[in-house]
């Protein structure tokens, strides 16, 4: 029997299996504001038979985000978009969460493909800011935030939780990975306060956790919260997987649900591994030592690879990101590879396959 296309139920929700959509930028929207396009994506892989979708990383705070293309939600107007694509989202019988981010030093930068440079303030950037003023490769060096300044980026994770309820999101990530601002606090690397927030485990731990405990409280009670990690930033003296273990332990104490475990992001020149279990690995080492579950993410691309990982224990899910953008229907395909019946959409059933072909499908 496949455990990809097993139901796997968290709190007041049901996922019918564990193939999920990992959480992808599109760098489409205009004043934070979701778009049609934002709508055709998601609604488009929400016909796939995925399990969950995870929205983009979304900022909760104009200057939370990655680039001034980002979509947002710290407005009402931007707060009724979303409605819009998670209705359509759910009326295809899929759950739907979004990610909740604060790029911190990484940005006000231009999409991927215009070479990720920072935007100048004339053409819509913004000053950054960080823990410590320390730049990431030749972006500018952000500005060392205040009590004042945490306190107010808190309140607005938690403000954008309450406002993502409202939406009608089943699930919450926090975006804690990447270099990203909570990533930046963690990691000794980019942490180099010297108050309550920086040097010692605890202090630089102190930050992140107090955001996750707003959000936590904000939240619907029945609803998942996830958590999104950096496990490692693959570059010594930096952040390291013992390091998240001992966070994942807190994590689920504040009552997070599942670590999405990623890595790296946090400094340019890091030596990250080119196999496809780098980072299963890394999930299966949080979720058997901290005893929390776990998602497995990266360079999982075929069904029986994503079987392999539930199978042995390493993660709960699968979160699919490049292949799922490749081919929507990446489980409605996969699960006819490992010989798991997954409804078709009724529109779609007289093209479904007589034989397991997840390319073609």
């Amino acid at each position: 029997m496949s455990l990809m296309f097993t139901p796997l139920t968290i709190r007041g929700t049901t996922f019918r299996n564990r193939a999920w959509v990992s959480p992808m930028c599109q760098y489409a929207a205009v004043d934070g504001l979701v778009s049609d396009w934002h709508l055709v994506h998601l609604g488009g892989l929400a016909t796939g038979g995925t399990g969950l979708i995870v929205a983009e990383s979304t900022g909760v705070t104009p200057e939370g985000r990655i680039s001034p293309y980002c979509a947002g939600i710290w407005t009402d107007e931007q707060t009724e978009a979303w409605a819009r694509i998670v209705r359509f989202v759910h009326d295809q019988g899929t759950p739907i969460g979004l990610q909740l981010a604060h790029a911190g030093r990484k940005a006000s930068t231009s999409p991927p493909w215009t070479g990720e440079r920072w935007v100048p303030y004339a053409d819509g950037g913004w000053p950054t800011v960080g823990p410590s003023a320390v730049p990431y490769g030749d972006l500018p060096a952000p500005r060392e935030m205040t009590e004042g300044d945490l306190d107010a980026v808190r309140d607005a994770f938690a403000a954008a939780a309450e406002r993502a309820a409202h939406a009608g999101f089943d699930v919450i990530e926090i975006h804690a990975a990447h270099g990203y601002l909570l990533h930046e606090f963690l990691s000794p690397l980019t942490n180099l306060r010297a108050d309550r927030y920086g040097g010692s485990y605890d202090n630089r731990v102190r930050y992140p956790l107090a955001v996750v405990a707003a959000v936590r409280e904000a939240w619907p009670q029945d609803r998942p919260l996830l958590v999104r990690l950096s496990v490692t930033d693959w570059v010594p003296g930096g952040w390291d997987p013992e390091s998240s273990i001992e966070l994942a332990r807190r994590l689920a104490a504040l009552g997070v649900d599942l670590v999405d475990c990623s890595s790296g992001g946090l400094v340019p020149d890091a030596a990250i591994p080119a196999d496809g279990t780098y980072q299963s690995d890394l999930a299966e080492a949080v979720r058997r030592d901290a005893g929390v579950r776990t998602a497995a993410v990266g360079r999982i691309t075929d069904p029986e690879q994503a079987e392999t990982v539930l199978a042995s224990g390493a993660a709960d899910a699968v979160f699919i990101g490049r292949a799922m953008l490749r081919n929507p229907r990446w489980p409605l395909a996969a699960a006819a590879a490992v010989g798991a019946d997954l409804p078709w959409p009724v529109r779609y059933a007289r093209a479904k396959p007589t034989y397991p072909n997840v390319e073609n499908s």
